[in-house]
């Protein structure tokens, strides 16, 4: 298609590309077989001007130098796994310890968004990537075929599609790590939003980020989204979970099942609401307190709380936690499901 353009050579030779996608209401996302990353994504504002609402790099290089998880895809398993490892069917399974050299954080250090994926199938509207993640890749058991792909919908919508088939019994927890600033990427603090989160609790955490097991309800807490509040009024409370993240960056328990809307931002500034729908039980709601002025795309410059995440997902840790949702796909089973971001 006329859509795809090249983006650059990797380190290792390899030639990549981003392709781009759109509807006829002025919607475009661009996205990348380098990671399966989402580059960018354009928007109207209340007066018509499109706005790009996720932070992102400049170049290639950018993207493989890059930390922070920038539009990435993220696997096998995305969030915190405790102690680095884990067993399944009695085997002991050992990870890389990436996560204050004790856990594993999305996976180790060998991401999914440092490689290069196929591309399976392509239009103006979507695109298929394709990874086949071999056995014992990152640690995990079994060879994994996976499929991601993205969408832009008549809408308004940009659908991200997660498929994956493993011949062994597995883990397997998929999302995307895109920062949001409805305000435009480059305008500053995205805490400004106006963000909603259907859930009456959130899993607590141990000092290294690591859900205890406990779930908390979220009434009368700084955490509380319920009603909608920016993300700046109660960042800075003095309550337990906030110092110990430096902000936001906790596993909320969604309401409801099956897919449904489980959050929404919304920015004064550009009047972009976005919804976020699911099938899964979490949302790890991230202010990007981690952001340390990453140089971005169009010269933007990326501090403290200037993108926030929705990352939807099966709990952190799961697998360490009978009471948590199971992550395991077993042999054979299809790993299948679904997050739409849509902009209204």
């Amino acid at each position: 298609m006329d859509m795809k353009k090249e983006f650059g050579t990797t380190r290792n030779g390899e030639t990549a590309s981003c392709y781009i996608l759109k509807n006829s209401k002025g919607m475009k996302a661009v996205v990348s077989d380098f990671g399966a990353a989402l580059l960018k994504l354009y928007v109207p504002d209340k007066n018509g001007k499109s706005q790009d609402v996720v932070l992102g790099y400049e170049t290639l290089e950018d993207y493989e130098n890059g930390g922070d998880s920038v539009g990435a895809t993220v696997g096998r398993v995305a969030n915190r796994i405790g102690t680095g490892a884990f067993e399944l069917n009695g085997k002991k399974y050992e990870l890389t310890k990436n996560d204050n050299g004790e856990n594993t954080l999305h996976g180790g250090t060998d991401f999914y968004n440092k490689r290069m994926w196929s591309v399976k199938e392509e239009d103006d509207t979507h695109v298929v990537f394709m990874l086949v993640s071999p056995d014992g890749d990152q640690g995990f058991p079994g060879e994994v075929k996976i499929e991601v792909s993205y969408t832009v919908t008549e809408e308004n919508e940009l659908k991200i599609h997660y498929y994956a088939i493993p011949d062994q019994d597995t883990l397997l927890n998929m999302t995307n790590h895109s920062y949001f600033n409805l305000a435009g990427h480059a305008s500053g603090t995205a805490c400004n939003a106006k963000v909603w989160l259907d859930a009456d609790a959130f899993t607590e955490t141990d000092a290294e980020l690591i859900p205890t097991g406990t779930v908390i309800p979220v009434e009368g807490t700084p955490m509380d989204f319920r009603e909608g509040k920016k993300v700046a009024k109660e960042i800075g409370a003095d309550y337990k979970p906030l110092k110990l993240a430096g902000g936001y960056d906790h596993n909320w328990v969604l309401n409801g099942s099956g897919f449904r809307k489980a959050a929404s931002a919304e920015s004064e500034e550009t009047g972009i609401k976005m919804e976020v729908y699911t099938d899964l039980p979490g949302i790890q709601f991230y202010s990007g307190n981690f952001l340390a002025g990453a140089k971005g795309k169009e010269g933007a410059v990326y501090g403290k709380g200037c993108g926030i995440c929705f990352e939807t997902q099966y709990f952190p840790d799961a697998i360490h936690k009978d009471n948590f949702e199971s992550p395991i796909t077993k042999a054979g089973e299809v790993y299948d499901t679904t997050t739409t971001y849509r902009f209204c």
